[in-house]
């Protein structure tokens, strides 16, 4: 479940008109692209698992990272990825196989942020979500 749910919230990220400003929405930090970017860099699953179905509560952190004087300066841009992750929907199927929904995202919570400031006007925000997932059917 967690390597559907991360490419499916990658296709999800990058078809945004509202996150059209990023350079990049990829798996992990991109090679040599100018910012900003964002990218997927670290997710983790525990069993979430009832008597019939599979489950999976899955935990994804996304970094943000731009470039700006003001602290301010990435704040659109976060606010999009924000409304965007809280628009996914939630059947989620193998596409593009075009297979029934492998699984249903039963919520998705923000769990937390963390923004820096680095060297070279560098900014970074951390935005860490949790999904609760359950597998289609008797698969336990």
């Amino acid at each position: 479940m967690e390597i559907v749910l991360r490419a499916a919230l990658i296709t999800w990220l990058r078809a945004d008109p509202a996150l059209a400003a990023l350079n990049a929405i990829a798996e992990e930090a991109p090679n040599r692209t100018s910012l900003p970017w964002l990218g997927l860099v670290a997710s983790a699953s525990t069993d979430w698992s009832t008597k019939d179905r599979a489950g999976r509560e899955i935990r994804i952190a996304l970094e943000l990272q731009a470039r700006g004087d003001d602290p301010l300066s990435a704040a659109d841009l976060v606010t999009a990825v924000e409304e965007r992750i809280a628009a996914f929907p939630p059947d989620l199927s193998s596409e593009p196989l075009g297979e029934r929904p492998a699984f249903r995202i039963i919520n998705c919570r923000f769990l937390r942020a963390r923004a820096e400031q680095r060297s070279h006007n560098r900014r970074a925000v951390l935005l860490e979500y949790r999904f609760r997932c359950l597998a289609y059917g008797d698969s336990a």
